[in-house]
């Protein structure tokens, strides 16, 4: 197998874990017809690679020019949000998860995106420019005009979060099909795309790495290949990346909104806790009761009371 894998052209990764699995099961019936014990374990299950995490591609410069224009063309809460999205680099989860106060001010004319907790336990402050703090206020208006009850949220929920990210979504689909482009564009790809022009920009790797961990930053760096259309890197250097603070005491709502608001506050400090410790037991510890934070809440907010 190591042959294989050297050789040129070499076995693909897709290839190798299946005659990986099916030599496994080979040993296994051996170990029991022949009693060959010292096969059972010969492949182990480290020994089998993983398929490479493909994610999307950044929009090409047509695709993101046509989308901006046509959301602002329609000037609703999807437009808006889906602009907010591709101006802030933050998850189509993170966008439905924001608060009304997610504006933030940071200095003398300066402002920043509070996004929250999402896909990887981490909390950030984006660095905005004017036109993504009028795409914040003019969202606050629309939230206004929702006959949906006020729950501390920039976006009224249909129901549940997932609720509003598949609305989201379909918007998207319609916005898509309604210009001729491919219909599998995803949301996520704006995020990519404003990776793109950071690097782009010239922001540096110590900047950009918070924003983008892990896959999605190596991904934008072999996307980055046109130049930007409105991130201004300078406005990135200058803040670096922002550390959100703690929340001040705050009162939670009466009945099930008050528990959900109590336990949302409790990750929050939790989370703000772990970060303090270095990586080791204590910290491993503390993301593990995170998860299980995240799991009573997804609960809790299934619940219905009288």
């Amino acid at each position: 197998m190591t042959r294989l894998r050297s050789q040129a052209p070499a076995l693909t990764t897709a290839s190798c874990i299946n005659l990986l699995i099916a030599l496994r099961g080979i040993f296994d019936e051996l170990t029991w017809t022949e009693q060959l014990s010292e096969l059972a374990h010969l492949i182990r299950r480290e020994d089998i690679p993983r398929l490479p995490h493909r994610l999307p591609r950044p929009l090409t410069a047509e695709q993101d020019e046509l989308l901006q224009q046509e959301f602002r063309r329609r000037n609703d809460v999807g437009g808006h949000a889906f602009l907010l999205i591709r101006h802030t680099g933050m998850r189509i989860g993170e966008c439905a998860d924001l608060s009304f106060d997610c504006l933030r001010s940071t200095g003398p004319n300066q402002w920043a995106v509070h996004v929250p907790l999402g896909k990887l336990k981490t909390e950030r402050m984006v660095p905005v420019d004017s036109f993504v703090c009028e795409l914040v206020r003019r969202l606050l208006f629309f939230r206004s005009l929702d006959p949906l009850p006020a729950d501390g949220r920039l976006l009224a929920r249909p129901s549940t979060k997932e609720a509003l990210v598949r609305q989201l979504r379909d918007y998207l689909h319609q916005v898509c099909h309604a210009l001729g482009l491919s219909i599998r564009i995803v949301p996520h790809q704006c995020r990519h795309s404003y990776a793109t022009e950071m690097l782009r920009a010239g922001v540096g790797d110590e900047i950009t790495r918070p924003h983008f961990p892990r896959d999605d930053h190596a991904l934008s760096r072999r996307g980055a290949d046109r130049p930007p259309a409105r991130i201004r890197g300078s406005s990135f250097q200058s803040s670096s990346h922002l550390v959100p603070q703690p929340k001040t005491p705050f009162t939670p709502r009466a009945g099930l909104d008050g528990l959900i608001d109590s336990l949302l506050g409790a990750q929050h400090v939790l989370e703000m806790f772990r970060r303090t410790l270095p990586n080791g037991t204590s910290r491993r510890r503390l993301n593990r009761l995170s998860n299980r934070l995240t799991k009573i809440i997804t609960e809790a907010r299934k619940l219905t009371t009288p």
